[in-house]
């Protein structure tokens, strides 16, 4: 059911395209798939993720700043309005760096936003293809995500800005309802 079908959703943050993206995300489930026929979401921990990360790969991404593509939305369609892009060096969106700190805490987290079209300025294609690629490697290991196995009523609320996530394919013969919600976000990435 709805836009994204019952296909899986790949690894993501909610609208990092947009200069402040919402600080928190919600899920209400109301109906949900049986266990074995699929749905499961997963969250990836991106404080965990920039703790662990070589000091190679961290000195890497220190100070980078990369383009969130607006271009398409959560199913991959393209909005209306945008082209698509052929060149990452030319993605539109929102410009945030690689590495956030958390204003409470200060804390450091991976910033990783969306995987297609995302571009590194200033690097050549090849070497912002390179680095994304071994960041959102190292983010998404099993050590730093759990998996969330849906049951009717269940609220889930997450950290949009530290914490990736993503839906597992379900069985297209069963429905997945689910409401969501978001915070607004008041916080500039820097």
């Amino acid at each position: 059911m709805g836009n994204l079908g019952d296909g899986e959703a790949v690894w993501h943050a909610d609208m990092t395209y947009v200069e402040v993206p919402p600080k928190a995300a919600m899920l209400h489930s109301l109906e949900v798939p049986p266990p074995e026929a699929g749905g499961n979401t997963y969250f990836a921990n991106m404080f965990a993720a920039y703790d662990a990360l070589p000091a190679d790969l961290k000195k890497a991404a220190t100070g980078k700043i990369a383009v969130h593509d607006a271009s398409t939305n959560s199913a991959g369609m393209l909005r209306k309005g945008y082209r698509e892009v052929s060149d990452v060096r030319q993605t539109v969106g929102a410009h945030h760096p690689l590495i956030r700190t958390e204003p409470g805490t200060g804390r450091k987290a991976l910033f990783l936003g969306r995987r297609p079209n995302a571009y590194v300025m200033g690097l050549e294609v090849a070497e912002s293809e390179g680095l994304l690629n071994a960041l959102w490697s190292h983010a998404t290991q099993p050590r730093f995500t759990l998996c969330h196995r849906w049951k009717v009523g269940d609220l889930l609320m997450w950290n949009n800005l530290s914490v990736l996530h993503r839906r597992d394919p379900f069985d297209p013969k069963t429905r997945r309802v689910m409401h969501r919600s978001q915070i607004k976000g008041n916080e500039r990435i820097n």
